[in-house]
């Protein structure tokens, strides 16, 4: 019998995404009886727009797109982003810097495949969305975290960046509305941080899917301005603003050798994209931005809701998410106290004990890389929010 791994050591070092693991177990406990809360899903609780709907049926009865179409995307919708990108952010870009991917993870995976060589490091602001270590790792790539915490609202300076930055770093990752904390760079710091990445020679690779979801006085703006054109990627996609997480359709835009090298690495991937789904991302694209508009209205409501309730809960401290749709309270001084018989020495533990005491799921800090805290999602609807967050505050009030 061989004695060789039966799953290699690359896919072997993988870990299940930490955030869809806490919503399927909230759903499932849902579906055995149990009237479980979950503040688990990172998307809208929102339909897709009808008139999306619409352009996707139509596009289904249509025989041109019952075939292959290039591996890039359709070149309408190429532009199309193109020319959203433009009216969304100020940058201007060509249809043939765009790459069409099966969603934003496809498009951090083959940003991180396309640029990264074995020992090539990438800087990463903790907390960080739990895909981010997977693609790097799986690129080859050395994380380099750079830590924050509550008493900066999260936020990386350049002089943090600065001391992990070494000879072998190669990129650094600009995540601004922040999953998962909600943390919006200004304007300021945005463009300090690009012109140091700039100074430095370093790829930025950006994510800016929560592009129009920041609240109060934030503002977003693109780090890409700052940066020579030839040394950022910017990733996106229609899940988050338009409500589409369940089409997957992201994309990636950056010089033309790197779309082209990336392009050829989904041709033999996955090769395009549903027809359908790109149809329907066209739509979106194409039109007007009052559907969220609307779920930001709801997002802010519920955003305020959250975060005095949060911090009205004895050892919970949790700043204000001014992006995204979660909040990210610490718990540390909760940690090691007795809770119904049981002494939870970290999140980990803290957010178990939550799941089968209170019936509400919520996702540990181990997840994003900063122990010691929660993520919960404000997209879900009101009374099921205050009664969750009720939930927990009447558990936690127990902790001695």
């Amino acid at each position: 019998m061989s004695t060789r791994p039966r799953i290699s050591a690359r896919i072997s070092a993988i870990s299940e995404s930490a955030t869809l693991a806490v919503d399927a177990k909230a759903k499932a406990m849902k579906a055995a009886g149990r009237p479980v809360i979950g503040f688990g899903a990172g998307e809208p609780d929102f339909p897709t727009p009808g008139y999306i709907v619409e352009a996707a049926v139509e596009a289904a009865r249509n025989p041109k797109y019952h075939k292959y179409t290039p591996a890039g995307g359709l070149p309408e919708l190429r532009q199309a982003i193109a020319d959203k990108t433009a009216r969304d952010s100020g940058y201007q870009v060509s249809a043939d810097q765009v790459l069409v991917t099966n969603g934003g993870k496809q498009a951090v995976y083959e940003a991180f495949a396309t640029l990264l060589d074995p020992g090539d490091e990438v800087l990463v602001v903790a907390p960080y969305w739990t895909t981010y270590p997977e693609a790097i790792k799986l690129a080859g790539g050395v994380q380099v975290d750079v830590v924050t915490d509550e008493t900066t609202g999260y936020l990386a300076s350049v002089e943090q960046l600065e001391a992990a930055r070494t000879e072998r770093t190669k990129v650094v990752l600009f995540v601004s509305p922040s999953n998962p904390t909600g943390a919006v760079y200004s304007p300021d710091d945005t463009a300090a941080i690009g012109r140091w990445a700039a100074e430095h020679g370093l790829w930025v690779v950006t994510d800016e899917i929560y592009e129009h979801l920041v609240y109060g006085g934030a503002e977003f703006t693109s780090i890409a301005h700052h940066v020579p054109a030839d040394q950022v990627v910017i990733l996106n996609g229609v899940a988050k603003t338009y409500a589409m997480t369940g089409w997957r359709v992201g994309w990636l835009i950056g010089p033309k050798d790197v779309v082209k090298a990336a392009t050829n690495l989904q041709s033999h991937a996955t090769s395009n994209v549903s027809n359908v789904a790109q149809v329907a991302a066209l739509a979106a694209v194409s039109g007007d931005l009052s559907a969220v508009a609307e779920m930001r209205e709801a997002f802010d409501r519920r955003r305020k809701t959250m975060v005095r309730m949060l911090n009205e809960i004895p050892g919970v401290v949790c700043p204000e998410p001014l992006g995204a749709f979660y909040a990210y309270p610490s718990v540390r001084e909760l940690l090691g106290k007795e809770l119904r018989g049981r002494r939870p020495a970290n999140s980990a533990e803290l957010a178990e004990l939550i799941l089968e005491e209170a019936e509400v799921a919520v996702v540990p800090g181990e997840a994003f890389g900063t122990p010691g805290y929660f993520r919960l999602s404000y997209a879900l609807g009101d009374d099921d929010l205050v009664e969750g967050v009720s939930r927990i505050g009447k558990l936690l009030a127990e902790a001695r």
